[in-house]
């Protein structure tokens, strides 16, 4: 068994980790403060060939695999963006991982060139006010059109709406009571989200501030044919094809928000002298970062086997959901001990831990609450018998 990081994404690493030194905690402090959009970051990463990083190589991507897109992710987090700059591209990195194995020749010719060089956002409706995780209680529908579809609802959650000139829709095509099961009947549009018929609302909330979540409401949106991806009625089975490698590349997130928050944790206590001594001589200061850089460590482990697996097309259920929730508790309690280290100065926004415990919060409800990924544990690995 060898641990040694391969040549490529050592590389890939250091070429991240240079770039992101360009964008300090005081720039995404400021996105964070203002509610805007990195979008100095965001052209870095696109002119820098990242944002395509896993996009086929015959539309103008990295042809890479998850291995060197977690490693992008983390590195992002890790320089300070956290979650912020890690969202602004997650979408573009792997959210299109649908239309690479569904899409038609079309499909992928007319959009994946221009995700590659990240000037086509787009963004991923799953989520809906009443149904949450119950994804086949959706009730946006799209109903049929001489050429294609005309959809109505309404969708929460969705990440980068405002500069998104595309969705990846989850409707459905066919009613409930007409399927032989409710994961039938569902479909996946590629649809517009800059028409008089879309409707976007900001929703205010906690943190990652820089990158807004929305409320996004179709009333009539005219959707082509053409836009559908893959077959009608499979759109379940196409967003499930890639759950595994969301939940890798949002453990590295974590992983990645809890090195910033260690790092700016260690460098305070080393630097903070009371009573004639650094605080970091103190057991009662020390034993919490300690814990912190053990459980990143092994999260890290876990990371790295759940996306050797996804790419290599091995069963990874049990890697990625484990990579999932060991890497947010860990990220959260990185966070939560970098505050406790700063004391007062923790609550404070000038020592950016602050920002990085919010963030790191938000990685154990998504994409999917830490339960979930316990439930996927319970029942598939241990055998426990489901209770919902």
């Amino acid at each position: 068994m060898d641990f040694t990081e391969s040549e490529d994404h050592r590389l890939i690493r250091e070429a991240v980790r240079e770039l992101c030194a360009r964008f300090d905690d005081e720039y995404w402090a400021r996105c964070d403060a203002e509610h805007a959009f990195p979008w100095d970051f965001y052209d870095a990463m696109a002119t820098g060939g990242w944002v395509g990083i896993a996009i086929p190589e015959a539309y103008g991507g990295g042809g890479q695999g998850i291995e060197a897109a977690s490693i992008v992710l983390e590195e992002v987090a890790a320089s300070g963006a956290c979650m912020n700059g890690a969202s602004a591209i997650h979408m573009s990195i792997f959210g299109m991982h649908p239309v690479v194995l569904h899409g038609s020749d079309a499909m992928r010719e007319r959009y994946l060139p221009r995700i590659a060089t990240g000037g086509l956002h787009v963004a991923f409706g799953v989520t809906e006010p009443d149904a949450g995780l119950d994804t086949t209680a959706i009730t946006t529908r799209a109903e049929r059109t001489p050429g294609g579809y005309r959809v109505f609802g309404r969708k929460v959650w969705t990440s980068k709406a405002l500069e998104s000139e595309k969705v990846l829709l989850l409707v459905r095509t066919t009613p409930a009571a007409e399927c032989a099961r409710r994961t039938d009947g569902l479909s996946l549009l590629l649809a517009d989200l800059r028409d008089p018929a879309v409707t976007i609302t900001p929703i205010r909330k906690l943190g990652r501030n820089a990158v807004a979540s929305c409320e996004v409401a179709y009333d009539g949106l005219e959707v082509a044919a053409d836009d559908l991806v893959g077959e009608e009625g499979q759109g379940f089975r196409q967003i499930l094809d890639g759950l595994n490698a969301e939940r890798v590349l949002i453990a590295a997130e974590a992983l990645g928000t809890g090195r910033a928050a260690l790092r700016r944790a260690v460098a305070y206590a080393k630097d903070r002298r009371v009573f004639g001594r650094s605080i970091g001589a103190n057991q009662a200061v020390a034993h919490p970062l300690a814990e912190a850089h053990a459980r990143l460590h092994a999260a890290e482990l876990v990371v790295r086997e759940a996306a050797w697996k996804v790419d290599r097309g091995e069963p990874a259920g049990e890697a990625a959901n484990t990579a999932k929730f060991v890497a947010a508790e860990a990220g959260f309690f990185a966070a939560d001990a970098a505050v406790q280290t700063h004391g007062g100065f923790g609550y404070a926004e000038e020592y950016h831990v602050e920002r990085y415990f919010r963030e790191a919060r938000l990685q154990r409800l998504a994409p999917l609450p830490q339960a979930m990924a316990l439930n996927y544990l319970a029942q598939t690995v241990l055998g426990l018998e489901r209770s919902y």
